[in-house]
């Protein structure tokens, strides 16, 4: 069963292959062909060696005028071959890196179309791996298989073809025991493929967990797990080591074990040849040819064996990239989806259900009615589906029961693309680009003018940390913006929607890295900026929503208490019991 299932992923890892060289047939057709021509000037070479053997006839009888053009040829036939080989080595390199080139933009280009839920539950560092080292594994087997299967393959074939114009019988005994390589990689391969498949996953994991650590260095720092972060990495770190150990011993066993065979067939042949040479059976000339094409016989064997073990390792690297581009994408707009132009932005969700996993429920039964331009605040304590209910409103999930609509268009009806552009989104989880200042800032809008950028800048009050800096506006920000610190990297977050102001506004803790009294600032310019708007306030500090149309309360996925601020403290129920939680003291 297992090695069913094995022999499908093979073949639909090489009718990805296939696929992804397609584009580069003229290439392979032009190195085919100058392969042919190293072989076949490389296989006249012996020949032309062994008449000049034949033409030294013995002491003070070597017949120069013979010897002397077939050396003159001999030397351009290997300058040509040469030249030749060389050509194929560029032609080779350029379908290889351009092969691994294409699939890792295609890669790319798929993970862009990837639902949130696929991207949530599989590690970015994971990703990472797959799209470099896998990748680069991958372009390894390619090259030599393309550097040294096509070359290897006619070699064989011209090679079998010169030396049956020599002598059959020994021919015939090179061509049945030389092939025993062969089977002894074939016998290799099948089974480190499974190593070399393990070791791209802990690989994988190992690069996954790096990325982890990195990102959250000052985390690990501030709770000294440096030694148990140590010990973890040094247990991936260990299984990385058996795996790779593993692999790589089995598989090279290969090299040696087809070298000794044809080192055997080799010794083999020259005795043989020697009997048939003393009995007048061929020439001392012709014994060297046959012994060279005997050697040249058997080394594509040892390339084609070592190519063999080394796709092995490629093919589990192309199995992985094949899953990650095989990974079915978002659902696609429909044929009839409608574009939403100048939303007005009234908003409904209609008996809308949804859970991350069929067993756990999470939201239920949820209706609200949202008019153009009201403000509506969500509360309640965390993990309740307050940004839940946001990510059903963006549609990077969509409600497994019941509908949304904006301005009256289910959203499922409507493309992604102008839905998303409706909105404006400021999250408690900043993400700034590495880029400048000024493009982070254009993100939403790239064709605005510096004027309104600044403009937006000024109004998020981020003008003034943003000129300290030291280029301004065109200073470079790393991964991350890691430089900034967190209330600056969500000043800019807020610089970029003051200066897209979409139709709809989604605020989740907005300001919840910002000082109190920008907080209050910036909370006039929001006042200004959603005049007219529909927005959605999440929010933990309830003083910043009080003064919301509607105030929806949440717990454990249900909207159990809505109205204004002073109609929801009257009813004495779960949000005037958040209140007083947070200012009892006051």
């Amino acid at each position: 069963m297992k090695k069913s299932r094995n022999t499908a992923e093979n073949s639909r890892t090489w009718k990805f292959i296939f696929r992804a060289i397609k584009p580069y047939m003229i290439h392979i057709a032009a190195s085919v062909l100058l392969s042919a021509v190293t072989v076949v000037l490389t296989l006249l070479i012996p020949i032309r060696i062994g008449s000049v053997v034949d033409n030294i006839i013995g002491e003070g009888k070597v017949n120069f005028d013979a010897i002397m053009p077939i050396l003159y040829g001999t030397v351009i036939m290997a300058a040509v071959a040469g030249a030749a080989q060389w050509i194929s080595g560029m032609l080779n390199n350029r379908v290889v890196y351009g092969v691994v080139r294409d699939v890792r933009c295609a890669a790319h280009r798929h993970i862009q179309t990837l639902p949130l839920s696929y991207l949530d539950s599989h590690p970015a560092g994971e990703i990472v791996s797959r799209l470099v080292a896998d990748a680069d594994k991958f372009s390894d087997g390619l090259l030599l298989g393309f550097t040294q299967l096509f070359t290897g393959v006619l070699t064989v074939i011209g090679t079998l073809l010169f030396m049956l114009t020599i002598n059959v019988w020994i021919t015939l005994a090179v061509a049945v025991l030389t092939p025993m390589s062969i089977f002894v990689a074939k016998f290799i391969a099948g089974r480190t493929y499974s190593m070399f498949r393990r070791q791209s996953e802990v690989r994988g994991e190992m690069t996954s967990y790096i990325d982890e650590m990195i990102a959250g260095q000052k985390t690990v720092k501030s709770f000294c797990r440096e030694e148990m972060t140590l010990g973890e990495f040094d247990g991936i770190n260990d299984r990385l080591t058996k795996c790779s150990v593993s692999a790589i011993f089995f598989s090279s066993l290969t090299n040696p074990t087809t070298r000794f065979l044809n080192a055997v067939v080799y010794a083999a042949v020259a005795l043989t040849g020697a009997l048939t040479a003393i009995g007048g059976g061929i020439s001392v000339g012709m014994l060297t040819s046959f012994l060279s094409y005997a050697n040249q016989y058997s080394k594509p064997f040892n390339e084609i064996s070592g190519v063999v073990t080394e796709l092995g390792a490629s093919l589990a690297s192309a199995a992985r990239l094949l899953e990650l581009t095989g990974e079915a994408p978002e659902a696609p707009d429909g044929d009839g989806a409608v574009t939403l132009t100048d939303a007005a932005g009234d908003v409904s969700f209609d008996h809308i259900s949804f859970s991350y996993t069929p067993e756990r429920p999470l939201i239920r039964d949820v209706n609200i009615d949202v008019r153009a331009g009201q403000h509506i605040a969500i509360v309640g304590p965390t993990g309740c589906g307050k940004t839940t209910l946001i990510n059903l409103l963006l549609r990077f999930y969509d409600v497994t029961g019941g509908k949304i609509t904006v301005d009256g268009h289910d959203i499922r009806s409507v493309t992604r693309h102008s839905l998303r552009a409706s909105y404006g989104m400021v999250l408690q989880d900043t993400w700034i680009k590495s880029c400048t200042v000024r493009e982070n800032i254009k993100l939403g809008r790239p064709d605005a003018t510096d004027e309104e950028m600044v403009a937006a800048a000024r109004a998020a009050h981020a003008d003034g940390f943003i000129r300290r800096l030291p280029h301004g506006y065109d200073t470079m920000l790393g991964e991350g913006g890691e430089s900034l610190s967190q209330g600056q990297r969500q000043l800019l977050s807020i610089s970029r929607i003051m200066l897209s102001i979409p139709p709809i506004l989604i605020l989740d803790e907005a300001t919840s890295s910002i000082d109190t009294r920008t907080e209050a600032r910036i909370s006039r310019a929001f006042t200004k900026m959603m005049a007219g708007r529909t927005a959605f306030i999440v929010a933990h500090r309830l003083s910043t929503v009080r003064g919301s149309d509607l105030i929806l309360v949440m717990r454990d996925g249900d909207i159990i208490e809505q109205g204004t601020h002073e109609e929801l403290l009257a009813r004495g129920g779960f949000y005037r019991h958040l209140w007083e939680s947070q200012f009892a003291a006051v």
